[in-house]
C-alpha cells in the first residue's frame, strides 16, 4: 500500500497541472473525467489519491438508477412556447474516432425556462449500452462555488444505460438531486436533453462542459462497470461554455369569453366564463382571484358568483325583470400569481 505522502504528492501534482490549463494532456482529461476509473488507473497507480476518490460515483449510481423513482427519463410536461433563445457551441472533431465524437452543442430555452441541450454526435446515430454522457453544470456560473474539481459544477447530469439522472453538489460530494422532475432525454444522432431551470437552482446563466464515454462494459452479474476499453470526447477541450437564458415575462392570455345564455335575458341569471392561460406554458388558470363588474345602463349590477370554476373565471349576475331593452356591460378579470387577464362583454337584454 502506498504512503500518505506519496498520495499527497500525486494529488498536488494533479491539482497543479489542472490549474495550468494544459489542453490535451492525459491529466487534463482526467480532471474532466474523474468519474471514469480507467482514467485513474491509467495515469495514477494509486487510485486512492484524494482528488480522484469518487471515480465511479455516477457510473455506480447510474447502474442502479432504474430503481430510483426520482430518476426521470420520461416525457417532459408539454410546453407550447417556442424557443426564446438559442446558441450553438463548436467542438473540435476527430480526436478519437472510436469515441462518440461531439461536433456541436446547441443550447436553447423557451419562456417557461425549459433548457434544451442538443449534443450532436453524428458518428453515433443511436444510443448503445456501452455509452455514457456526462454534463458538468455550473448553475451559478461561478467557479468559486460548487465542485472545485469540476470548474465549480453545482450539478452533474448523466445519461447511462438508457437512463438520465441529475446529481447536485452538496459541498463535499454529489448526491441524487431531489428536484429533477423536468428531466428527460432522447437520442437521434446525439442526445437531446431537456430540463427546467427550476431543477438547476432557477439558473439564468450557467457554464457547462460535456463528456461522452464509449466502450463501457458492465459485469452481467454485479453490474459493475469496466472502462478498460473506454474512448472519450470532451467539449470544450479546455474550460467551459457559458449560456445566458433569455426569458420573456409571462402574461395571462384570454383564450375565450363565453356568455350563457348567448344573449342576456330580463329576470334571468346571466353568466360570463373567461378562459385564460399562461403565455409561457399554455397552462389554463385553474384558480385565482376573480373580479366581476356589471352595469345596466348607468346602474351597477352586483355579481352573485365570482370565482374560478372548471378552468374558467366565472361571473354570474341576476338581471332584474325590468332590464329588458337595456344594454348590459360586463367585465371579467382574473388574477393569478401576479398576472392578470380581463375581457368585457356588451349586449342588449332581451
Amino acid at each position: 500500500m502506498r504512503s500518505d505522502s506519496h498520495a499527497a504528492a500525486n494529488a498536488a501534482a494533479f491539482r497543479d497541472l489542472r490549474a495550468t490549463g494544459v489542453g490535451a494532456s492525459p491529466l487534463r482529461s482526467c480532471a474532466r473525467a474523474r468519474l471514469v476509473a480507467a482514467c485513474v488507473s491509467r495515469h495514477y497507480p494509486d487510485a486512492h489519491v484524494r482528488p480522484l476518490k469518487r471515480p465511479w460515483l455516477v457510473l455506480a449510481i447510474a447502474v442502479a438508477v432504474v430503481a430510483l423513482p426520482a430518476a426521470a427519463s420520461g416525457a417532459l410536461s408539454s410546453v407550447s412556447a417556442a424557443a426564446a433563445n438559442s446558441a450553438t457551441f463548436q467542438d473540435s472533431t476527430g480526436e478519437d474516432p472510436a469515441s462518440a465524437d461531439i461536433t456541436t452543442i446547441t443550447v436553447s430555452n423557451d419562456d417557461a425556462a425549459t433548457i434544451t441541450l442538443r449534443i450532436n454526435t453524428p458518428n453515433r446515430p443511436s444510443f448503445s449500452q456501452d455509452m455514457g454522457v456526462f454534463v458538468d453544470i455550473d448553475s451559478d456560473a461561478n467557479q468559486a462555488t460548487g465542485d472545485p474539481q469540476s470548474f465549480g459544477a453545482d450539478h452533474l447530469l448523466a445519461i447511462i444505460q438508457g437512463e438520465a439522472v441529475l446529481f447536485r453538489w452538496d459541498g463535499s460530494d454529489y448526491v441524487l438531486s431531489a428536484t429533477q422532475a423536468s428531466l428527460s432525454y432522447s437520442w437521434a444522432g446525439g442526445a437531446t436533453v431537456r430540463i427546467n431551470a427550476a431543477d438547476l437552482n432557477n439558473t439564468r446563466k450557467f457554464s457547462f462542459a460535456v463528456q461522452t464515454v464509449a466502450g463501457i462494459a458492465f459485469d452481467p452479474v454485479t453490474g459493475a462497470p469496466d472502462c478498460t476499453n473506454c474512448h472519450r470526447d470532451f467539449a470544450p477541450t479546455i474550460g467551459l461554455y457559458t449560456y445566458q437564458l433569455q426569458v420573456t415575462k409571462p402574461t395571462l392570455v384570454v383564450k375565450s369569453l363565453k356568455p350563457t345564455p348567448a344573449r342576456p335575458a330580463a329576470g334571468k341569471p346571466f353568466t360570463l366564463r373567461l378562459v385564460a392561460a399562461r403565455s409561457d406554458t399554455g397552462a389554463v388558470v385553474q384558480n385565482g382571484r376573480v373580479t366581476c363588474a356589471g352595469r345596466l345602463g348607468s346602474a351597477r349590477v352586483k355579481a352573485q358568483v365570482q370565482r374560478v370554476q372548471g378552468g374558467a373565471a366565472t361571473c354570474t349576475w341576476n338581471l332584474p325583470a325590468t332590464a329588458k331593452g337595456k344594454t348590459f356591460r360586463g367585465t371579467v378579470t382574473v388574477a393569478f400569481e401576479g398576472l392578470k387577464a380581463s375581457q368585457s362583454y356588451t349586449g342588449k337584454v332581451r
